[in-house]
This record gives structure tokens, C-alpha cells and sequence, in this order.
């Protein structure tokens, strides 16, 4: 049994509790139609509304409308936030095709979901102790007690979740402070609702699982959560353990609709010159779920700055919704385009349909 294990209910409550919910809510839908979609009251990416088309006669025929939803921030040429805009600065543009904004907001104070996800690999010895007292400080600066909500994984040989959802920056503390480097070992991917676990690595060797970290956090944990959803990885982005691949990782997260920042320490004694390659992953995952790759340096010496600025950028975001023109409920995946003349907008690159 993994530490998880002992820590969290077993993987059969959660999924009686599942199946009940699903039977509730199939329920409710056969009992009553749901009231039907403001455009000042934006729903989930993919969730469906019956919307009422009144055509005489007292006869309605209800209609499925689904929303797309996008959070994104918008820099001037020095990398400054533009706050201030509004609707009309704006087009959304899905594959191409000019869409209709239903929803806009410029709202700074929104709830929010934050996984951070600690590199607790045998390359990060030199950094772990001040990732953990960064980490600490940012929580306890940035997370507002009963509004958000934040949990702690880590990853190494293992994937590890030490403190489940919460808003408590004492409890969060504490699961960094337990974070210690494992660089060998065995063990087994313990995330809820995972059917069986991931091995350790694909060939049995010591490695580094960053991707499956990833995709556990995205598909397992913030796929659940409503509302704006964010990672942050503290790691040097290397990958050399994970089952899933790197475009696995990045379908997780943006089908969970959350954005990947990631703070990019390398110790320098460690790699030294040569045999150094994460930055080109993790430019990859932060760009196509609309984050950034923050460099901390060698020895992580400007991981405040880059928290900082992760910071702003989360509580300056501007949220869209649209009606796609595209019915099909084919699960395809969409490309997103955001224009505006006012700068350069940070947004996730596309979205995943529903599937019928």
C-alpha cells in the first residue's frame, strides 16, 4: 500500500461515489430540462445547456449549446501586462473561423485551482531546500483561505500526491516540507481513479517522471475541478522515467483546461556543460496550454521574480466565452486563435470537442 494509500479513501469509495453522482445528475437531467444559458454566466469547455427556441404556439424545441472557455493575459512589447481592455479589443477565432463572444470579463478575483508539482529527482539536489522555502512563501502570499484551492505532487522514480486539495497554507507547508530526493527504488503512479498503477519507469531504471506527473495532475485531479485551473512545475525539465510521452502530458492538461507555468531550475553541478535538453519540452507545454517558461538560473536564484510574475499573470486574467459554429461532437482536436491590436496575447493554443 502507498503512502497515498493510507492517506486518501480507497479507489473503490471514489468510485462508488463517482457512479452515484453520474446516476444523480443523469437523474435530474430525465426529471427536469436545466434553465437555459445566459451570456452573462459562462459554463465549463464542453458543458452542455439546453437552450430554449421558442417557435409559437407554446411549442419550445431545446437546443445543446456548448461553450468554449479561455483565460488568457494580454503583454505589450516589454512583456508588461495590458489591463484595461475590453470586449471589442477582442476576436476569437476557432479553426480559422471568426467566432461570436457570448462572455467577457476582465475579472482579477476568481477562484482558483493550483497544482504545484515538485522535481524531487536525484538532479535537483543542489535546489530542492530553496524550491521548498519559495514554494512556501509564494502560498502563503498568493492563495486566499476558503477562495482557492492548491495540492502538492512530486515526482521522481514515483509520482506522489502529499497534500490533496485545499486552501489551507499550513497543511501545504507542511507536504512541502516532507519533500526529500529519491533517486532509485521502485514503486508505482498512486493518484485516485487511476485503473492500476503506472510502473515506474518504461524499462525499470532509475528516471525521472515528469510526464506522468503532468498528465496524473491534469487527468486525474484538476480534469474535476471547475472554474480556472493552473500548474506550476518547480523542475529542470528533464524526463526520463514517465510511461506517458510529452504529447500525452500536453493533451492532459489542456483537456483539463489548465494552464502549465514552469519554473526551470538546472544545477549547474550536475548537468555542467553538455547532456542538458528539458527547456525544449517544457517550452512545448507551457506555450500549447498557455503558460510560459520562466528560466530560474543555474541554482534557482531568480525563482521569486518568476513567481511574482506568475502571480500577476493569474490574478490579471481576461476570460472569452464562445458558441463554437462547429456542432460535431467528435472529441477532435480545435485550434484557438485570440486578435487584438492592443499586444501580444498568452493563451492556450486550442481545445479538445466533446465527445457525443
Amino acid at each position: 500500500m502507498t503512502d497515498y494509500q493510507k492517506r486518501r479513501p480507497s479507489a473503490r469509495a471514489a468510485f462508488v461515489f463517482l457512479f452515484a453522482l453520474v446516476f444523480l445528475t443523469i437523474s435530474s437531467v430525465t426529471a427536469q430540462s436545466p434553465p437555459p444559458v445566459t451570456s452573462s454566466t459562462p459554463q465549463s469547455q464542453g458543458q452542455e445547456k439546453d437552450k430554449p427556441v421558442d417557435i409559437g404556439q407554446d411549442t419550445v424545441i431545446r437546443t445543446q449549446v456548448s461553450l468554449v472557455n479561455l483565460y488568457f493575459n494580454v503583454k505589450d512589447k516589454r512583456g508588461g501586462l495590458v489591463p484595461g481592455l475590453t470586449k471589442d479589443d477582442f476576436e476569437i477565432y476557432e479553426d480559422g473561423v471568426k467566432q461570436d463572444i457570448k462572455f467577457f470579463s476582465a475579472e482579477t478575483d476568481l477562484p482558483l485551482t493550483l497544482g504545484l508539482l515538485m522535481d524531487t529527482s536525484g538532479s535537483m539536489s543542489g535546489v530542492l531546500p530553496l524550491e521548498k522555502e519559495v514554494a512556501g512563501i509564494f502560498l502563503r502570499d498568493f492563495l486566499r483561505e476558503n477562495k482557492d484551492l492548491a495540492f502538492v505532487i512530486n515526482f521522481d522514480v514515483n509520482v506522489e500526491l502529499q497534500a490533496d486539495k485545499t486552501s489551507s497554507v499550513r497543511e501545504l507547508r507542511k507536504a512541502l516540507e516532507k519533500l526529500r530526493i529519491n533517486e532509485g527504488g521502485g514503486g508505482a503512479r498512486s493518484i485516485p481513479g487511476v485503473q492500476g498503477p503506472l510502473p515506474t519507469s518504461l524499462s525499470g531504471a532509475r528516471g525521472t517522471a515528469l510526464f506522468d506527473g503532468v498528465y496524473l495532475a491534469g487527468r486525474e485531479i484538476l480534469a474535476r475541478e471547475v472554474g480556472r485551473k493552473a500548474m506550476i512545475l518547480f523542475t529542470d525539465g528533464v524526463d526520463n522515467g514517465s510511461k506517458t510521452r510529452l504529447s500525452e502530458a500536453v493533451t492532459a492538461a489542456q483537456k483539463s483546461d489548465s494552464i502549465c507555468y514552469v519554473l526551470l531550475i538546472t544545477d549547474s553541478f550536475y548537468y555542467g556543460r553538455s547532456g542538458y535538453s528539458g527547456d525544449r519540452d517544457m517550452k512545448k507545454l507551457s506555450e500549447e496550454t498557455g503558460g510560459h517558461v520562466f528560466d530560474a538560473g543555474t541554482r534557482g536564484r531568480d525563482l521569486k521574480s518568476a513567481l511574482d510574475q506568475i502571480s500577476s499573470e493569474l490574478r490579471s486574467q481576461y476570460t472569452l466565452a464562445y458558441t463554437s459554429t462547429n456542432p460535431r461532437k467528435d472529441g477532435s482536436y480545435r485550434r484557438l486563435e485570440v486578435k487584438t491590436k492592443a499586444g501580444k496575447v498568452q493563451a492556450r493554443r486550442g481545445y479538445y470537442a466533446p465527445v457525443e
